[in-house]
């Protein structure tokens, strides 16, 4: 039988735990070190899944060979967060029943609708529109953090951060010739799927004051990936792989998956909204360099144009994460 002593002690100790873990999550370094290495890894997955798509033997409008593509993907990123980080805690990475309402919750809107929406779309719209329109996340989650969710207060410097952020995309997305066209069956899709990716990172700011964050992340991409698994296999969906490189590129997108949203959840669940989503401006922008590395294409991207693409992101976070009073009036607004 424990003491009260102990567990007192133990309490202490975990608290500690937590306000160093926190304390270093709402650090600037600690702040662009992980959201800098969330946005790379998911700037990878731009081009892997492209790759991914031959390897597997997906035709750009199989719908529904995507959709599983996608669900497998994402049950693997699941799995992955909870072995880790029972391994890591030493105990099961169990939801309790309190849990599962706000699991159910976010799988829905964080995999099952971004994603169920984003392929369908994307498939019938062009590359640059779902890049500048994906970019414009940033933008729907401060304005909802701020005018649905009330979790912080909208002001001209978050504003002017996001305005030059998003300068920063379309540079690098608008390239010389390339014109833009809008359909509702594909660009309005992908900017369904961006509302919905946007309402989850207003969730996971929620939910995290009540539950722990990495357990959401890990057991909603569970719920999400079996979902999508489901109506991908029951539309017909199929994966072929030509060979082992495919499983181990499956593996890989499944760690991007479970590493850069267990950081991002992190982020959000220390940090204002805004102070976190406007990093992702950096997706489309690394999402370009790295499909130009890895697929070959890189005469298809301009250095300079790319250069002066990250320094307009850059600064954009900057102006938003500037102002100190921004972190005080956040933790008052928590305190009280």
């Amino acid at each position: 039988m424990v003491s009260p002593v102990s567990d007192s002690a133990s309490g202490a100790t975990i608290g500690s735990r937590e306000s160093r873990r926190n304390e270093f999550l709402s650090s600037t370094g600690g702040l662009l070190a992980l959201a800098t290495a969330s946005c790379l890894l998911w700037g990878s997955a731009f081009p892997c899944t492209k790759i991914g798509n031959v390897l597997f033997g997906i035709a750009p409008t199989s719908t529904s060979s995507q959709l599983l593509f996608a669900g497998v993907r994402f049950f693997i990123a699941g799995c992955m967060v909870v072995v880790a980080m029972s391994i890591m805690r030493g105990r099961p990475l169990l939801p309790k029943a309190t849990d599962w309402k706000a699991i159910a919750c976010l799988s829905l809107f964080q995999t099952v609708l971004q994603y169920g929406l984003f392929y369908p779309g994307l498939s019938r719209a062009s590359g640059v529109a779902s890049s500048i329109i994906e970019a414009s996340a940033s933008f729907i989650v401060i304005l909802l953090a701020a005018l649905a969710f009330r979790q912080e207060r909208l002001d001209a410097r978050k504003v002017a951060g996001c305005i030059v952020g998003f300068a920063g995309v379309l540079l690098v997305n608008l390239r010389s010739g390339g014109a833009l066209r809008f359909s509702l069956a594909g660009e309005g899709l992908v900017f369904l799927s961006t509302i919905a990716a946007a309402m989850s990172s207003c969730l996971i700011r929620e939910f995290s004051k009540r539950h722990d964050p990495v357990l959401l992340s890990g057991w909603q991409f569970v719920v999400g990936g079996i979902v999508l698994t489901a109506i991908g296999l029951a539309t017909g969906g199929k994966l072929q792989p030509s060979r082992p490189a495919a499983l181990v590129l499956l593996a890989y997108m499944g760690f991007i998956s479970a590493a850069a949203y267990t950081m991002w959840s992190m982020l959000l669940s220390a940090n204002p909204v805004s102070r976190v989503a406007v990093f992702g401006f950096m997706n489309p922008v690394f999402g370009v360099v790295l499909s130009a590395l890895l697929l070959g294409e890189a005469s298809a991207i301009d250095p300079l144009r790319a250069t002066l693409a990250l320094v307009l992101v850059s600064v954009g976070i900057v102006i938003v994460n500037r102002d100190p009073k921004a972190r005080e009036s956040a933790r008052s607004d928590e305190c009280a």
